[in-house]
C-alpha cells in the first residue's frame, strides 16, 4: 500500500491557499489524481514492489517540482524517497497526464483570443542550459610562486 506523506498537509487548505501552494485549483488537482489512479487501475501490475507514494502525493510531487523548480534531492527528502525515485515519479506522472486529452495542451498556433478587444502576444524564450566558456589552463599563463625557505 502506498503511503501518503504530504497531501494531508495541503488537503484542508482553503481554495486560495491550496492554489497558492499547489499551483492549480483543487478541482484540477482532483481530476489529475483521478487520471493517475485510473492509469494504475488499468495497468494492474502484479508482483514487484509497491509504490512508495500515493497517487495524491505523486501528483503533488510533480506539481511542486514545476511550481518551485526544487531539486530532486530536496523533493526526495520532503517525500521520504530517493532522488532517483523523485525523478522517476515526476517523469511517470508527466507521461500519464500528457496522454490524457484534457491535460494535453494545444499547440500555440491554435490559441485564439476569446474576445475581439484583447490582443494576444506570444513570447517564446529559449531557457536551455548552455555550457559556460572558461579560459583553458596552460603553463605559460600560470605564474609559479616560489616558496620561501623555512630555514
Amino acid at each position: 500500500m502506498a503511503k501518503t506523506k504530504k497531501y494531508y498537509k495541503v488537503k484542508n487548505l482553503n481554495k486560495q491557499e491550496f492554489k497558492r501552494v499547489v499551483g492549480v485549483k483543487r478541482e484540477t488537482f482532483n481530476d489529475m489524481v483521478k487520471v493517475v489512479r485510473k492509469h494504475y487501475r488499468d495497468k494492474k501490475v502484479k508482483g514487484g514492489t509497491s509504490r512508495a507514494l500515493s497517487a495524491n502525493d505523486e501528483t503533488l510531487l510533480m506539481l511542486e517540482y514545476y511550481r518551485e523548480y526544487r531539486t530532486f534531492k530536496h523533493l526526495g527528502i520532503d517525500y521520504e524517497v530517493s532522488e532517483s525515485t523523485a525523478l522517476y515519479i515526476v517523469t511517470k506522472i508527466e507521461k500519464i497526464l500528457i496522454k490524457e486529452p484534457q491535460f494535453h495542451l494545444e499547440t500555440l498556433k491554435h490559441i485564439e483570443p476569446q474576445d475581439e478587444g484583447i490582443e494576444l502576444e506570444i513570447v517564446v524564450v529559449d531557457v536551455t542550459e548552455s555550457q559556460c566558456e572558461r579560459p583553458k589552463k596552460s603553463k605559460k599563463i600560470t605564474t609559479q610562486v616560489k616558496r620561501r625557505s623555512l630555514h
